[in-house]
């Protein structure tokens, strides 16, 4: 009885959506209705695809062009042509005519964009769902071009910015993939690449396909490509962690097919995770990369983040404290201010829990109970109900990149737990600030100044950026919140910082160099192409040095074990540490002193005993050793030579080592003996 009423429902929908598209009109209604269907007819397929891409009734945009085939990489745009009907089977009749449509609709979108065809770009198998619905090829270019416009992002590139918004997505919400992925030096754009510019045609069988853009386009979100890709993984997490002795290029290839696995059936159920996962992910990701959809005209701003270069995924100020006011099924935000403690004490969000950074370098036994309460702190929260609750984790700095260095080694410290749901607050404490005075200003909502307390529990002031104040009004009277009540308690065991943070590469004070050899001769210099050697304590960090340590591809590092090489006989001293990337991110590395070198061996994650030879530097090539008074176990080494012009730093590398006066004492003593060697000589 079931099965005959639903056959007749069916029957009635069929007829209905007949009319509906020989009606020819756009309502939006009738348009989603459409795309609804599963099972339609090449002919009906056609116009529903029409109406949903919005070309039905549409020109003939290729009416001004002279159908002249005669673009630079002509042969390119025909042999890519001839391959794609190559896969499809087709009479020998339409062969012919096929390959001018695709060679016509590529060669013309190049010369009016004035792009350049290269042998990425997924554009063929883009038409490829489309040549199935047998379209005029004024029609067909249409198609093609409003996918392009709305769902293919700008620069979808080898290394470009889709992949590492993606990346960060797959980071959010499965870290540990993420990881593997990271220490397989495997990229999304390796494997993604024609996944993003195909819309999945490159890999799933014409029904899958066809199935899949049926429901893409009733989606209307450009947006939902990066969750379709994030469940694809989800879904093969099982079988890629298994790939841990395989190869790179093998492993980029499982993850390249892993489309094709894709049945019909399957699509209603990739469709509903994915919405679930987009429901779990904050919605800055769409609102800050905007411009990566629409007109290719349309450049990305100078000012917009660089994604490659994120830690973690950013999340905009507004957001935070507007998702924390709505019901409990969305995104909710439990906010970590990682700024020092007397920052903190002056002023921060209500709802933030206090984990100050700098524990984590000044008493990490303290640092780890802090984490500890915090965790606890959030899963009470969760469970009262608390305007403060959230399972998103959400740090929060001063703003100020100098400072926001520490923050950055504590969310490091975070996402190599495989902690899933880790975002940052762009812009930090200063964005928050500014934004609550804005809406002050605007009138919009003057309870918004209410954000904001100090651990007195007075509402703090809030400042421009000009440095004009605005005070609250009201009383004074703060309510502290659930988590400021805990966290009160951890702050008077926390170390009270008087200065503000600085970062470990930047300072405007001037070095004073200290001229170092064999007899101490003070303030003379090495001659020739002798290196300029001196040791400090001063927080003298150079903002024009480079970053040796980000230089590197593993794949071209030699793998060693690592007690073999300690073990070595030339090895004079061994010392455990800490390698400390710019972003923040710590590596367990060990540091191998010999005669006349010293190495650094990052331990791989995944092949305990064993590590990657990070870097190999001569110690005649030591120009400075410094630590910070603050932190002297954060040792920095600079590595150069001596020229006409000066010293020029050719390479900066940075460890966290315990004990570090008793390492940097036989690491000098060892460079005094290569300076007297050379001297001698």
């Amino acid at each position: 009885m079931a099965d005959a009423v639903e056959e007749a429902l069916q029957s009635s929908w069929d007829q209905d959506l007949a009319e509906a598209l020989d009606s020819g009109g756009s309502d939006m209604e009738m348009e989603r209705g459409i795309v609804q269907v599963q099972e339609a007819s090449a002919q009906h397929r056609a116009k529903m695809w029409k109406i949903a891409l919005n070309v039905s009734g549409k020109g003939d945009s290729l009416s001004p062009w002279d159908g002249v085939l005669d673009l630079p990489e002509q042969t390119l745009i025909h042999n890519r042509s001839q391959q794609l009907i190559d896969q499809l089977e087709v009479s020998e009749d339409e062969r012919s005519d096929m390959v001018s449509d695709i060679e016509s609709v590529i060669t013309f979108y190049c010369k009016s964009r004035n792009i350049t065809f290269t042998p990425e770009l997924s554009w063929p198998h883009l038409l490829k769902p489309l040549l199935g619905l047998q379209l005029p090829r004024s029609d067909l270019y249409n198609c093609f071009y409003a996918i392009m416009n709305k769902y293919i992002p700008r620069d979808c590139v080898p290394n470009g910015r889709p992949f590492h918004l993606y990346r960060l997505l797959l980071q959010y919400h499965e870290p540990e993939l993420c990881s593997f992925l990271d220490t397989k030096k495997i990229t999304p754009d390796s494997y993604a690449i024609n996944w993003m510019g195909s819309l999945f045609s490159s890999h799933c069988l014409p029904d899958v396909t066809q199935a899949l853009w049926d429901s893409y386009l009733q989606q209307a979100d450009p947006f939902f490509i990066f969750f379709l890709m994030l469940i694809i993984l989800v879904n093969a997490k099982e079988t890629i962690l298994a790939q841990e002795g395989d190869s790179k290029e093998d492993i980029i290839k499982l993850l390249e097919a892993s489309p094709s696995l894709l049945e019909s059936e399957d699509v209603e159920d990739l469709f509903s995770l994915a919405q679930y996962y987009q429901s779990k992910t904050p919605l800055s990701l769409r609102k800050m990369n905007q411009n990566l959809f629409g007109s290719s005209l349309v450049a990305l701003k100078e000012e917009d983040t660089d994604l490659s270069q994120a830690l973690c995924l950013p999340v905009s100020v507004p957001e935070i404290l507007q998702a924390n006011q709505q019901q409990q099924d969305g995104v909710r935000f439990f906010v970590v201010d990682c700024r020092p403690a007397e920052q903190y004490n002056a002023g921060h969000l209500s709802t933030a829990f206090h984990l100050d950074s700098d524990l984590m370098l000044q008493n990490p036994s303290e640092f780890a109970l802090s984490v500890k309460s915090l965790l606890e702190a959030q899963k009470q929260s969760l469970e009262s109900g608390s305007v403060a609750s959230g399972e998103h984790l959400c740090f929060m700095g001063s703003g100020r990149e100098e400072e926001d260095m520490y923050m950055n080694m504590v969310l490091a410290h975070f996402l190599q737990k495989n902690k899933e749901y880790v975002s940052i607050a762009k812009g930090g404490f200063m964005a928050l600030q500014q934004h609550l005075v804005d809406m002050n200003v605007e009138g919009l909502d003057s309870s918004y100044v209410h954000w904001i307390v100090s651990t007195s529990g007075s509402h703090s002031s809030l400042s421009s950026a000009d440095g004009d104040s605005l005070s609250s009004p009201g009383d004074g009277k703060g309510v502290k919140s659930l988590v400021n009540k805990m966290t009160f308690a951890l702050k008077s065991k926390s170390v009270n910082v008087k200065e503000k943070m600085i970062s470990f590469i930047e300072n405007t004070s001037t070095p004073v160099d200290r001229h170092v050899s064999s007899s101490d001769r003070v303030g003379k210099p090495y001659r020739g192409v002798k290196p300029v050697f001196s040791i400090g304590d001063e927080e003298e960090y150079d903002t024009d040095e480079i970053d040796s340590s980000s230089m590197s591809d593993d794949d071209r590092k030699e793998v060693v074990n690592i007690q073999t090489w300690i073990n070595k006989p030339d090895v004079k001293h061994h010392i455990p540490c800490n390698e400390v990337k710019e972003t923040g991110h710590m590596f367990p590395s060990h540091l191998l002193i010999t005669a006349t070198h010293m190495y650094c061996l990052r331990e791989i994650a995944s092949r305990k005993g064993f590590a990657y030879i990070q870097s190999r530097q001569a110690l005649n090539s030591v120009v400075k050793i410094t630590s910070k008074k603050k932190h002297p176990e954060l040792i920095t080494f600079k590595f150069g030579s001596n020229n006409s012009a000066g010293v020029e730093i050719s390479a900066v590398e940075r460890y966290l080592i315990p004990n570090a006066g008793d390492a940097t004492k036989v690491i000098k003593q060892q460079i005094m003996k290569v300076l007297d060697a050379l001297e001698s000589s």
